[in-house]
């Protein structure tokens, strides 16, 4: 068979054509079957805290889903912007992640210097749970049996009870500090390097109580480890039916909730944000995490990148107001 010059050369264009056309397809592709090793995600407070009660879940249900380990780095410390520092300087790889939680968006009004910037340094990805606060007390030590009993005894004993918190400028310590400015009473504060470590000390008396998410207190309160006298907003919980909400109890502006969603380093292919995006948001509608998500009075609210971040932005100016309002230090 013979070939003609022309038809050599045109055949060559067309290779060279396939072959130009096919390379800016190749990392898309290579992206695809993310992830391809071990995904890394730091949740900033020691284990045994709220952001642990469902990064942990999450974490074995997403390794189930792609084959993949999920690791759970737990850099706790400074009201979880430790570790908020520590996620906004890792390598954006796509393998690199960080669950952050209300927390985060009070930080800024309450520590002056941030070696990060939330905004500025991290990409928010996805929304993936939230919780009413919850006001826990040890029933060794705080002998009441409702909460008009509670405030009673708080009213008449200026500074006779002390909480715990999972640190200085987390939802924990804002929670107690609007609680105390609503009511007009008096409670130390004292701030630990979690909620993990806070609740163990609640559960040997070592603190008298708690403004605590409902997702790290509720296996606690099921226990009857430590004793739910209300939980923030102003409808009852569906998990602790028998609770009553603040509205109920004389406190109506007293709607504090914790939530937990995942960011990414500034500069993660945008690929790879997809699939976790994808991946967890698979995982939290799943039969698994709704088990879960329900156990701890959890919502799983599915804001994903433009709505999670129009969130987060709202939750920085409430906060800031909420610091202000309530005149809320570091200890």
């Amino acid at each position: 068979m013979q070939y003609s010059k022309d038809g050599i050369q045109r055949r060559s264009l067309l290779q060279w054509a396939a072959a130009t056309s096919a390379a800016p397809l190749m990392p898309a592709l290579a992206q695809s079957a993310w992830p391809t090793k071990p995904v890394n995600m730091i949740v900033p407070f020691p284990a045994g805290g709220g952001t642990d009660a469902f990064a942990r879940p999450l974490s074995a249900i997403f390794s189930k889903q792609t084959g993949k380990q999920l690791i759970i780095d737990n850099r706790g410390g400074a009201g979880g912007t430790l570790g908020a520092g520590i996620a906004a300087k890792a390598a954006p790889d796509g393998y690199n992640y960080f669950m952050g939680a209300v927390h985060h968006t009070i930080a800024p009004s309450m520590y002056p210097k941030l070696d990060y910037d939330l905004e500025r340094d991290l990409v928010p990805l996805i929304f993936v749970a939230a919780v009413p606060q919850v006001l826990v007390v040890n029933p060794k030590k705080v002998a009441v049996n409702n909460m008009k009993e509670f405030l009673d005894f708080v009213k008449k004993n200026p500074g006779r009870l002390n909480y715990g918190s999972a640190g200085g400028g987390t939802s924990h310590h804002l929670a107690g500090e609007l609680f105390k400015l609503q009511t007009q009473t008096f409670i130390t504060h004292i701030p630990y390097r979690g909620a993990g470590p806070a609740l163990q000390d609640l559960i040997s008396g070592n603190v008298d109580m708690m403004f605590d998410g409902l997702g790290s207190s509720a296996a606690h309160i099921k226990g009857g480890r430590i004793k739910a006298l209300m939980v923030s907003g102003t409808k009852r919980n569906p998990a602790f039916p028998d609770v009553p909400c603040s509205s109920e109890v004389g406190l109506p502006d007293y709607t504090v909730s914790t939530w937990y969603g995942i960011w990414a380093p500034k500069g993660t292919p945008s690929e790879a944000q997809g699939r976790m995006i994808e991946e967890v948001r698979k995982a939290c509608q799943s039969d698994d995490a709704r088990a879960v998500w329900a156990a701890q009075g959890a919502d799983f609210p599915n804001l994903t990148g433009a709505q999670f971040d129009a969130f987060i932005k709202t939750e920085l100016r409430k906060w800031s107001q909420v610091v202000k309002a309530s005149g809320a230090k570091l200890d």
